[in-house]
């Protein structure tokens, strides 16, 4: 049989709301981690009975690094958001001892899709990003 050459591709690309704050982090080595869900939502037709229908995916994310303080400071519960990334496997054991796997997005950018609060608007307490801002992680 021919060896065949596969392209390795790791890309995902989603829009939708956080279902919790983000939990803001860091490592014992100061490395800034910022943990939150992302339910992404699917609105279709029901072919039998013509009714339409919402279908919701919840994912979770983590993005690394000063895009994860960005991200933990900027947006709360309910922000939507647009993901790139790429899905990273991982391993751990539950608190029975019982070895599990899960999967997660590792967010490199994270654009915010809302406008800024009209608190900051009008300068009182932290500026927020602005609508559309894009909170990127540097890969160097």
């Amino acid at each position: 049989m021919a060896e065949i050459r596969l392209p390795e591709q790791n890309t995902v690309l989603l829009t939708g709301r956080l279902t919790r704050d983000p939990e803001l982090k860091y490592t014992a080595s100061g490395t800034a981690m910022c943990r939150f869900g992302l339910a992404v939502n699917r609105r279709y037709k029901d072919p039998k009975s013509g009714e339409w229908k919402d279908d919701a995916t919840f994912v979770n994310v983590v993005t690394w690094r000063e895009a994860g303080e960005r991200v933990g400071k900027a947006v709360k519960k309910g922000s939507p958001v647009h993901i790139e990334g790429r899905l990273r496997s991982y391993d751990y054991q539950d608190k029975d001892g019982n070895k599990r796997s899960g999967i997660e997005v590792e967010a490199r950018r994270v654009q915010i899709l809302e406008k800024a609060s009209t608190a900051a608007a009008s300068g009182a307490g932290e500026p927020e990003t602005p609508a559309g801002a894009d909170i990127e992680e540097v890969p160097f």
